[in-house]
């Protein structure tokens, strides 16, 4: 199937992703660990995995993953492993506006972390 035959492949990659996500937190709940930390594990198991996926398909003919859906991995907590897919596969390495939106999450991640961190120590406890 091409890219426009059935309009855009958003939804499908979204929905590969949620059920990845959703495989992780019902193996944490399962395991009797917090479903949140299954939620991550899954953002991040997905996240890789479309990666690995969109670079093996890159220069076919194949449904690639647009790259709004991996920067919304990326947002929502993925940063770690689009690093590691960006380095493990070579992928998205050189495309200067898709490197530019990737650092600009990561950054504002690492600010939103340390705001939090800051918050949280200057409490006066």
């Amino acid at each position: 199937m091409e890219n426009g035959a059935r309009g855009s492949p958003t939804g499908l990659f979204l929905a590969i992703a949620a059920a990845i996500v959703a495989a992780a937190v019902w193996g944490a709940i399962s395991c009797s660990l917090p479903w949140a930390l299954g939620a991550v594990a899954g953002i991040n198991a997905a996240t890789l995995f479309l990666y690995g996926y969109d670079k093996a398909v890159a220069g076919g003919s194949r449904l690639r993953v647009p790259e709004k859906v991996l920067h919304l991995l990326a947002l929502v907590g993925g940063s770690p492993a689009a690093v590691l897919g960006q380095k493990l596969f070579r992928h998205k390495t050189v495309k200067p506006s898709f490197r530019r939106i990737f650092w600009l999450i990561v950054v504002l991640q690492l600010a939103a972390v340390g705001g939090a961190g800051w918050w949280w120590f200057s409490r006066g406890t």
